[in-house]
Formats: C-alpha cells, sequence, structure tokens
C-alpha cells in the first residue's frame, strides 16, 4: 500500500497571516509538523501544499518537498485534491500544518486502519478529552462513535448531551482533525456541494457524514498536540516543549 502524507499550508489566514512561518523555538511552524510526520515509517512521501512562493522556498531551505496550488482553493482538502489528481497512491493523509506537536505514531495508527481494513474509504483521529473547559470549548471539535469505532457526529457543541448523569462522569472525545483518504474517494468527496450541517457547524468532515459517508476513527490515547488557531497559542506550544523536553525538528 502506497501512502502519501500532503500538508495544506496558506499564507493568508483570516485568524493568523502567514501562520506556517510563525517561529516556533527558532523554527517555522511547517517545518515542525514536517520533519515530525516525517518520521512515520508508513510513510512513503511527504509534500507541502501550498499557495504561497514564502512558504514553499521555506520547506525547500530545510530539505522538504513542496508543490504550488492555487489560490482559488477554498480548504485544505480542495488543495489536497488539486495535488492528488496527478498522484498514483493508494492512500492519501491530510496532515494538518498547525499541528507542529503531531508525533508519528498518531500517523502509523491512521494508516493502519486502511490495513486492517481493505475496503475502508475515511479515516480519521480521535482522543479523549481532558477537561471540562475543552468540552465547552467550540474550538475543540466533540465526535460521538459507534460501536464499531465510525463517527456519528462531529460538532463544536458538547455532545452527546448527557441528561441523567453528570457531564464530568461520561467520557467525551476530541476530534483530531487529521484525515486519511482512499485516492478516488477524496476526489469524489472534494466536488461534493457544502450541506447544511457543514454550514452551521462550520466543519468539513460534516460533509462526509450528510452524504452517507463513512468515516473509521483511531484512538490515540496521548496525545499532546497544540492546535495552533491564534498568535497566542504558539507560547502554549514552546511551553510543552520546554516542559517535555521535546527537541527542535
Amino acid at each position: 500500500m502506497n501512502v502519501v502524507g500532503i500538508i495544506p499550508a496558506r499564507y493568508d489566514s483570516k485568524r493568523f497571516p502567514g501562520k506556517p512561518l510563525a517561529l516556533i523555538c527558532g523554527k517555522p511552524m511547517i517545518e515542525w509538523v514536517y520533519k515530525r510526520a516525517l518520521k512515520c515509517k508508513k510513510l512513503n512521501s511527504l509534500i507541502v501544499a501550498t499557495d504561497d512562493q514564502r512558504i514553499l522556498k521555506a520547506v525547500e531551505s530545510f530539505g522538504g518537498l513542496a508543490e504550488m496550488t492555487p489560490k482559488e482553493c477554498q480548504s485544505g482538502t480542495d488543495r489536497i485534491a488539486y495535488l492528488a489528481k496527478n498522484l498514483n497512491y493508494d492512500v492519501i493523509l491530510n496532515i494538518q500544518g498547525d499541528e507542529p506537536l503531531i508525533e508519528s505514531e498518531a500517523i502509523e495508527s491512521l494508516i493502519g486502519l486502511f490495513e486492517e481494513q481493505k475496503d475502508l474509504q475515511m479515516g480519521t483521529l480521535i482522543t479523549k478529552m481532558k477537561s471540562k473547559k475543552d468540552v465547552e470549548n467550540p474550538n475543540c471539535v466533540k465526535v460521538i462513535i459507534d460501536k464499531y469505532n465510525f463517527a456519528i457526529y462531529f460538532s463544536r457543541s458538547p455532545i452527546p448531551y448527557v441528561r441523567d448523569k453528570k457531564p464530568s462522569d461520561f467520557t467525551f472525545y476530541k476530534h483530531i482533525g487529521i484525515y486519511a483518504y482512499k485516492r478516488d474517494f477524496l476526489l469524489q468527496f472534494s466536488v461534493l456541494p457544502q450541506g447544511k450541517l457543514e454550514k452551521a457547524e462550520s466543519l468539513e468532515q460534516l460533509r462526509a457524514i450528510e452524504n452517507g459517508l463513512k468515516i473509521k476513527t483511531s484512538f490515540v490515547e496521548k496525545w499532546i498536540g497544540v492546535s495552533v488557531d491564534r498568535k497566542e497559542d504558539l507560547l502554549k506550544v514552546e511551553e510543552k516543549i520546554k516542559k517535555g523536553g521535546i527537541l527542535p525538528p
């Protein structure tokens, strides 16, 4: 099974322009993501898909592989699908460019879903919510799964509603926004129109749910990642790096 990881990296983020090039302990974030993902032995190739020459040059400067994609691409999935049309891989991973502490073991577990289930079309990662604050945080996406570990629904609201017990007595699952697709499925998925649920929650993965497409989840026991949405999140990442003794890439 041939597997490629693609890291979408857009420069003109509304909340954080130039985010992929933001420095974390002296290294651009895109370098952290790329080199930590590159440790995954199950990846046959790793590519940054960007719309900006500054990002492309930064990736090439540390020895990475990057490809230009049109600025018109509306999402990371669109950017990945643009490259996928000309790539010959069985499975394509969407590795978020704002997860600088991503661990290779998590990526390997996601790829493992496709090794275990040959007809699987789409997979993603989940982990346990660690605090009530995370459960109530709309930036921490929640997911509920069935007994076969397929996603039932994703939401920015706490789900499910726990009626007869305290929320603290229930295990809430956090969605980690890293995806894997069979190539043909990705090309099909990328051209589907946005549905009402996707627009309401602003969650792209709900497009699959609305169209009756299955998403298998892989559980990550220990997730140390910090998703960088705003500049202040960089301090959280650097704090984890210093406390955890994590070496720069």
